[in-house]
């Protein structure tokens, strides 16, 4: 169990320090420098965001990449935005987190048996990666996939391209992906021998204002993800 963590810990301080890629290196800083008004008093973290999380997790969330003055202001995925305030309730109804909110990385949040992650590291431009920027971040997901290893469940991910992601990452450790690959719907769920790979719509303001995505809708996914690794007898 130590060299799970050991291992994830080495990787996180490897993707901390990445400036593999010069668009989103000067972007994430610009947005730091400026700030937003509402967080002037913040000191941005800046840099790229490691995965947060238990080490020995059997649930592995997935997203796209931090908001601009979301992780990558308070240095921790999905913490200090409203995509983090659907995933974070979502996720302490069904018994993954201690509290419903997050709100910076050092607000004593803490997972249990969930570890959350992204395609991208850094926060990009319009939320859009490119496909180098992509690319160059797979590596770090392949890598969590490799430690987390024949622990992993379960995972989530949340919306399309996040989707995309992790399945070029999954084939990329050496893990089947079915072929024509089943057409992405929110709720869908596919089996990724050894995992239960369950896809949700993004839990962005766009998807959440609009009503495509329900709160119904966000938590049945994660409910879901509990009664797979607690089944009841």
């Amino acid at each position: 169990m130590k060299d799970e963590a050991a291992a994830l810990d080495a990787l996180n301080a490897r993707i901390v320090s990445c400036r593999e890629c010069p668009r989103l290196v000067a972007y994430r800083e610009r947005v730091a420098h400026k700030k937003r008004a509402a967080f002037r008093d913040w000191e941005y973290w800046g840099r790229p965001l490691p995965g947060f999380g238990d080490p020995h997790a059997r649930l592995l969330v997935v997203g796209l990449a931090p908001a601009a003055h979301g992780g990558n202001r308070t240095g921790r995925m999905f913490t200090g935005d409203r995509s983090g305030e659907w995933l974070y309730r979502a996720l302490h109804r069904a018994g993954f987190a201690n509290r419903s909110t997050a709100v910076s990385r050092n607000d004593g949040l803490a997972l249990t048996d969930c570890r959350i992650t992204a395609a991208v590291r850094c926060a990009p431009p319009a939320n859009r990666p490119t496909r180098q920027e992509f690319a160059s971040c797979q590596p770090y997901l392949e890598r969590e996939i490799e430690i987390l290893g024949d622990r992993l469940r379960v995972v989530v991910a949340l919306g399309r391209v996040a989707t995309d992601a992790f399945l070029r990452a999954w084939r990329a450790t050496g893990h089947p992906v079915p072929v024509p690959r089943p057409k992405f719907r929110h709720g869908a769920s596919w089996t990724l021998p050894p995992v239960a790979f369950l896809v949700s719509y993004h839990p962005s303001q766009r998807n959440t204002q609009t009503g495509l995505l329900s709160r119904r809708m966000f938590d049945r996914v994660f409910l879901r993800a509990r009664r797979i690794l607690e089944p009841r007898p």
